[in-house]
This record gives C-alpha cells, sequence and structure tokens, in this order.
C-alpha cells in the first residue's frame, strides 16, 4: 500500500512538473513573441522629421472592420491624395517599421507625380490607428482591408501596391492573395526576417527556429501572377541589396529589377525617381509628365 501511495504521490508530482514546465515554456513563447512583434514592427505614433508638413494637404481616411486575428473591431487611419483624373491608377502604399504613415507622405507624393491616386494607412499600432501591438497575420489583415477600401471606391480602376522596406514584405503577401491587383512595386525590402537576421554579425546563431514575425516574402513571390518592379538601394546598409535581389529572382515574369546607386535605405525613391519614372512606363504602361 505504501509503496502504491508513494508511486501514484511521484506519478502525480510528475504530472504537476509537467504541467508548470508547460506554462513556463507557453509563456516563455507568449513572451518571446510580443518582443519579435516589437523588435520588428517598433510602432510608433512618432513622425520622420518633416512628415507632418508633408502630409499637410493630404485627405484623412478611415478604415473600420473586425478583426479576425485581435477579435476586435479596428479602426485604421490613412492618408489620401487623389490625381484629378477619375480613372487615374490607385496605388496603395505599406510603409515599413518604426514611423507613422505621415513619414512616408514624400514618397506617396512621388508616387502620385508617376501618375497614381494614393492611399497610404497607418498599421494598428501605429498613427491614429486602433492601439494594439501589430503583428504578421494583423499587418496582413490591415492590409487587406485597406485594399477593400480601394476596391469599393475604386472598382473600374487599375490598382496596385507598393510596400516599402517591411510594408514590401507585406504588399507581396497582398498581391498573392488578392485577384484583382493590376502589379506589385517593391522598395528596400527583402526575402524573409530570417535572412535579414543572418546579415546581423550575430546572424550565424541558429535562431531560424525561434522566429515568429518570418514575413517568408520570397515564397508568396514565387505565387505572384501580376507584373512585378523591385527597386533597391546600392548603399543600402539596412536591407542589403543581395536580398531584395534574390526576391526579385523568385518573381515570375513580366518583372523588373531596379538598383538605385547611391541609394539608401531611407532616400532611394527620392534618388531614382527618374528611374522609377521609366520603370512604371515600360512595365505598366503609366506615363505622366514630369512635375
Amino acid at each position: 500500500m505504501r509503496l502504491r501511495a508513494f508511486a501514484a504521490n511521484r506519478a502525480g508530482r510528475r504530472a504537476a512538473l509537467a504541467v508548470l514546465l508547460g506554462a513556463s515554456l507557453l509563456a516563455g513563447c507568449a513572451t518571446l513573441d510580443e518582443k519579435q512583434r516589437e523588435w520588428v514592427f517598433q510602432p510608433s505614433k512618432a513622425t520622420w522629421w518633416g512628415g507632418a508638413a508633408a502630409a499637410d494637404g493630404m485627405g484623412d481616411v478611415w478604415i473600420e472592420f473586425d478583426s479576425r486575428e485581435a477579435d476586435a473591431r479596428i479602426r485604421l487611419h490613412g492618408l489620401w491624395l487623389p490625381r484629378a483624373d477619375p480613372d487615374a491608377p490607385v496605388l496603395l502604399y505599406l510603409h515599413g517599421a518604426r514611423w507613422d504613415v505621415r513619414s512616408s507622405a514624400m514618397r506617396m507624393r512621388r508616387m502620385h507625380e508617376l501618375g497614381f491616386s494614393v492611399l497610404g494607412i497607418d498599421y494598428r499600432g501605429f498613427g491614429r490607428s486602433t492601439d494594439m501591438l501589430p503583428s504578421e497575420a494583423m499587418a496582413y489583415e490591415d492590409a487587406q482591408a485597406a485594399w477593400r477600401w480601394l476596391a469599393e471606391r475604386h472598382p473600374h480602376a487599375p490598382r496596385y501596391v507598393f510596400g516599402h522596406s517591411l510594408g514590401g514584405a507585406i504588399a507581396v503577401h497582398l498581391a498573392s492573395e488578392v485577384d484583382d491587383a493590376t502589379g506589385l512595386i517593391v522598395e528596400g525590402s527583402f526575402t524573409s526576417i530570417r535572412d535579414v537576421v543572418g546579415t546581423f554579425k550575430w546572424g550565424w546563431l541558429p535562431v531560424g527556429p525561434l522566429i515568429t514575425q518570418r514575413f517568408e516574402a520570397v515564397q508568396r513571390m514565387r505565387r505572384l501572377r501580376v507584373p512585378v518592379l523591385v527597386v533597391h538601394g546600392s548603399d543600402d546598409r539596412l536591407i542589403r541589396p543581395e536580398l531584395g535581389r534574390a526576391l526579385y529572382e523568385s518573381a515570375p515574369a513580366p518583372k523588373r529589377w531596379v538598383l538605385v546607386e547611391g541609394g539608401s535605405h531611407h532616400n532611394t525613391n527620392a534618388v531614382g525617381q527618374p528611374l522609377y519614372r521609366e520603370a512604371v512606363a515600360e512595365l505598366f504602361g503609366i506615363a505622366a509628365r514630369a512635375p
């Protein structure tokens, strides 16, 4: 009887220990996931220097929808910069990490100069959008909501997706999911978060299995059925040009690669504006008079 009681108690202790370890592991994974989301997105209400002035005159847009990922009502803020021509092609602009959409106002204006009406949005956690820590899945959901907004209001216009940096991975995912995109433009982006981490000085560490925010853009790029323009700065020190080139190589034709000599992660859009104009006209057939 004593042996059976001891065995039963020991089994009970093991079960309790297993539950405790499991709970600790789950808690650790949850913390790891949150830290990665903070590191990858760096969500902020702040604006890059000069962003507020550049956004002056753009219209405010509000997009509301029910989020399955967060089980909550989400409200996204966006900036709308239309062209006078109601038949002009429409571009959804998806920004990168850290700064709000106003920080991308100059890029939006340059794309507007190339012939597009432009909608730029803030993901949840950024700017005036719902204050919530974003995730990869949530960002994809936010982009889908903005795309539906454009489709409902401009059903007959050619619609394009543009993504800069982290927004490039989100744009690739969106373009691979919808069947009504006309083209995709990606600037200063990458193949996956794991590949970006691999370019760091400690990238030899085997952290791949621990990455929860993966952004496997290269896999999604292979599924595309739209023309793709991939642009990268030769002096980009944050996202190396070889990652942009690898992303381009994975895309099916028709496609075009533009390497902007002297372009950094932040100024490629400005330095490469003439190359942009040429590529957009050649690949997409969109020609607008220079300002």
